[in-house]
């Protein structure tokens, strides 16, 4: 009989299709192997927020720091490199959150001067240790500090991934800085039209 055949070719299909995304990403399509967008963080403002600040936007995540030489500056600009080839509808449905995680000195404030010089649709937050510690474990990466020199001075290390949300604040994507720009538009296009 032919139906039962039918049946469970269209299950099997269907099974396939469990946490695949319905879109191809450059970069690693990782639907549904982390935790939805959660945090309760520290903006710009100095005010508390959660991650409803960006209800109803697609998002692009990553750990860093103000100070940071090189990853963190030239991810910003392959980003915004990346979102100024969108329309901006396209840009509108986005945000980039930037969490800082030396919040010694970085301020809400100083994040604010930072993240600005990227454009409107970049966030900088960070937060006190317990917090920190708290979304890099449910992001499943790490940081640390390195020794302080006579200035006070020191490096942070820190993950190197950027991590894209569906506007359902549902995990979908990793990043890498060393993806081309046109990628990552394709890859951020993509995320606005989950």
């Amino acid at each position: 009989m032919r139906i039962p055949g039918l049946l469970i070719a269209l299950f099997a299909v269907l099974l396939a299709g469990c946490g695949e995304s319905p879109v191809a990403f450059h970069g690693k399509d990782i639907t549904g192997v982390m935790n939805d967008l959660s945090f309760t963080l520290t903006d710009e403002n100095g005010d508390t927020v959660t991650e409803t600040i960006v209800d109803g936007k697609a998002v692009v995540l990553f750990f860093g720091y103000t100070h940071c030489p090189d990853y963190c500056p030239m991810t910003l600009t392959l980003l915004a490199q990346a979102m100024n080839t969108l329309s901006e509808q396209e840009r509108e449905q986005l945000r980039v959150l930037f969490i800082s995680v030396d919040p010694e000195r970085d301020t809400p404030a100083l994040l604010k001067e930072y993240t600005e010089y990227f454009g409107p649709e970049v966030i900088g937050l960070t937060g006190s240790k317990d917090q920190l510690d708290d979304v890099t474990k449910r992001y499943r990466t790490a940081y640390g500090y390195g020794d302080k020199d006579e200035e006070g001075n020191y490096e942070v290390s820190h993950g190197l991934a950027m991590y894209g949300f569906d506007k359902s604040g549902r995990v979908r994507l990793l990043m890498r800085n060393d993806q081309p720009v046109e990628q990552v538009a394709d890859d951020l296009k993509a995320l606005t039209d989950l």
